[in-house]
């Protein structure tokens, strides 16, 4: 237990890790926990060995745990053991070399221009509090590519009106600004207008509900959720669907891929590329169209 936590503690302070990931870690790590108490009869950290990672593997598939969850496992097992070894408490790591369950990779859904156009355009919004807020919540999800955790996170004065731009606070803590088209501004003043009528928003949280209390997940992706069901049949109508499609629509229309990496504020460009597929659909159909024998 001792060395479990002093592992957390090290995601949370040296590696800056998100809340979000430290609670996936720790599930995991609980989990690989109670696996070898009920296989070996306690856990010991120099007792575990890589047959005993690969038993815990095959049983996480044996109940159908998706790929990509099993990687996460296992990668929080191998975060684990390279702390302890760093520790001077183990020598070696039971989950180096091991070969982990391939994962298919799914492009990324997104909504076309013209239906987003057609929704923020065409008076799907009422012109009352909620319609203006929710509005502006799908136009900035939409005009500058933030997670659900970011937009709710947001301060008055993390909006610059003034340069068009937003600071945000990102995973790992990291901070980035992101330009927003300059149109937003018309809607952010409408939208700070019927706050400040709720005479009871007093907190410095931009997006709050009716009650003037900060806006929560749940919420939020509901309103996305409601809205994008207006205009498009996708399956996923989710936040981060409208961060796809900023990211999609931005290299459709020419962006540099680094450029949008930086405001995605990915860690590296693998992560950005899974967008590009789009672009070269894009590139595909104008060659299909254009060329004489396409």
């Amino acid at each position: 237990m001792e060395l479990q936590e002093s592992f957390i503690s090290y995601l949370q302070y040296e590696k800056r890790c998100s809340s979000h990931t430290i609670k996936a870690y720790k599930n995991d790590l609980d989990q690989f926990v109670e696996f070898c108490t009920n296989m070996v009869g306690e856990f010991n950290v120099n007792k575990v060995d890589s047959k005993l990672v690969r038993e815990w593997i095959v049983s996480l598939m044996d109940h159908n745990v998706s790929a990509r969850s099993v990687n996460r496992k296992i990668t929080t097992l191998k975060s684990f053991y390279k702390h302890l070894i760093k520790l001077g408490v183990v020598e070696s790591n039971p989950g180096k070399g091991l070969a982990l369950p391939k994962i298919r990779k799914k492009l990324p859904s997104f909504v076309e221009e013209d239906k987003l156009t057609e929704l923020l355009d065409n008076g799907y919004f009422d012109n009352d509090f909620i319609g203006i807020r929710d509005k502006l919540i799908v136009t900035l999800f939409y005009g500058t590519g933030i997670r659900l955790s970011e937009l709710i996170g947001l301060k008055e004065s993390d909006i610059d009106r003034k340069n068009s731009q937003i600071k945000v606070l990102g995973k790992r803590n990291k901070e980035r600004i992101i330009p927003y088209p300059f149109s937003i501004n018309q809607l952010i003043e409408q939208y700070v207008i019927v706050k400040n009528d709720l005479h009871c928003a007093s907190t410095e949280t931009f997006f709050v509900t009716e009650k003037g209390t900060p806006v929560y997940e749940k919420l939020v992706y509901r309103i996305v959720t409601q809205n994008l069901s207006k205009v498009t049949m996708l399956e996923k109508k989710s936040p981060h669907i409208l961060r796809h499609t900023y990211a999609t629509h931005l290299l459709n229309n020419g962006a540099d891929l680094n450029a949008v990496k930086e405001l995605l504020g990915h860690s590296n460009l693998a992560a950005t590329q899974i967008y590009t597929h789009t672009t070269f659909k894009k590139l595909h159909d104008i060659y299909k169209q254009a060329h004489p024998r396409g």
